[in-house]
Parts: C-alpha cells; structure tokens; sequence
C-alpha cells in the first residue's frame, strides 16, 4: 500500500476568476420585458372585469341573460388565456 506524498507548500499567488458585479450587465429583465408584462396584466385585469358582475336587483330572480352573456362565457375566458400568454412570454423573452 502506497503511502499518500505529503502536499508541497509554495509561495505563489493563487490565481482567481474576476468578480463579476451582478447589477453590470447582467440584467434578468429589461425595459422591454417590463412592457410586455404590463401589457399582459392589463389584458388579465380586463378579462376578470368582464368575467365578474351578474348580481340581480331580486336576489329570487334568476336572470340567465346576465349570467350566460356571452361576453362572460366565452370573450373574457380567451383574455385570461391570452394574459397569461403574454406574461409567460415576457417572463422568456431574452434581452438582446
């Protein structure tokens, strides 16, 4: 059995990598990113506005009109669908 070599000191600088400053250049998100997450948040808050609403005068009267518009059931859902789309897409987006 090998016996293990003791280590060798020396006087020699240890060489190191730069630091490099994370807010220099490495930027997660840029302006750009921003907008597209403005946009999209405005889209959400749009589709959620026309999703809610629906309350009746007569709380005994059931008014199907109001609850099944088409406006709820189908536009608003799409623009939820969308908002989320865009936000995911200004999360990805690379700065250039």
């Amino acid at each position: 059995m090998a016996t293990p070599q003791p280590i060798k000191k020396t006087n020699r600088p240890v060489k190191t990598a730069p630091v490099q400053n994370s807010s220099a250049g490495n930027v997660l998100f840029t302006k750009e990113n921003y907008k597209w997450m403005l946009i999209g948040i405005i889209i959400l808050a749009l589709g959620f506005f026309l999703m809610a609403g629906g309350k009746s005068a007569d709380p005994n009267v059931f008014n199907d009109k109001a609850i099944y518009s088409p406006v709820r059931i189908t536009i608003a859902p799409i623009l939820i669908v969308a908002g989320f789309i865009v936000e995911i897409f200004a999360i990805m987006k690379n700065p250039k």
